[in-house]
């Protein structure tokens, strides 16, 4: 990878349940490891899931975006089309539900995608998507988006 890496870190109340869902579910490999937290290979990027009781978990608060009430608090990651394709095969294989189904949003318009949300065990939101045009990812189209 020849760009930086993020390193994003977030609230779980069950760390057993969390390492299920990013090692087992998602597929991302672990790294470090304590008795409250553990580390994952987030698609090139590190992912830590911190313990925390229940009562410290964030509220959810929700954007309308092309028709859709989106979490506001939100992570994931872009992959190519196919990638996307393949994750979203995974995911209902193992019958995860989806917070917003898989769509294509902005269709015809130079950002173009198909997006989807689920929840981790802790109420964590991720976003996958895929660009059409991956050179699309920052492009306008100088129209307003709904």
């Amino acid at each position: 990878m020849d760009y930086p890496r993020f390193h994003l870190a977030l609230p779980v109340d069950d760390l057993e349940a969390a390492d299920h869902f990013y090692g087992e579910l998602l597929g991302c490999p672990r790294g470090r490891a304590s008795s409250r937290w553990i580390d994952y290979d987030f698609w090139g990027h590190q992912l830590v899931a911190h313990l925390v009781p229940a009562a410290a978990m964030p509220a959810v608060s929700r954007n309308p975006v092309d028709g859709e009430e989106v979490p506001a608090a939100h992570f994931g990651v872009i992959l190519p089309w196919a990638d996307l394709e393949a994750l979203l095969g995974r995911l209902r294989q193992h019958n995860l539900p989806f917070v917003i189904a898989p769509t294509v949003r902005f269709a015809g318009r130079r950002g173009e995608q198909q997006t989807c949300f689920i929840r981790d065990p802790a109420g964590n939101h991720l976003e996958f998507k895929a660009f059409r045009n991956m050179d699309m990812l920052f492009a306008t189209d100088g129209l307003d988006y709904p």
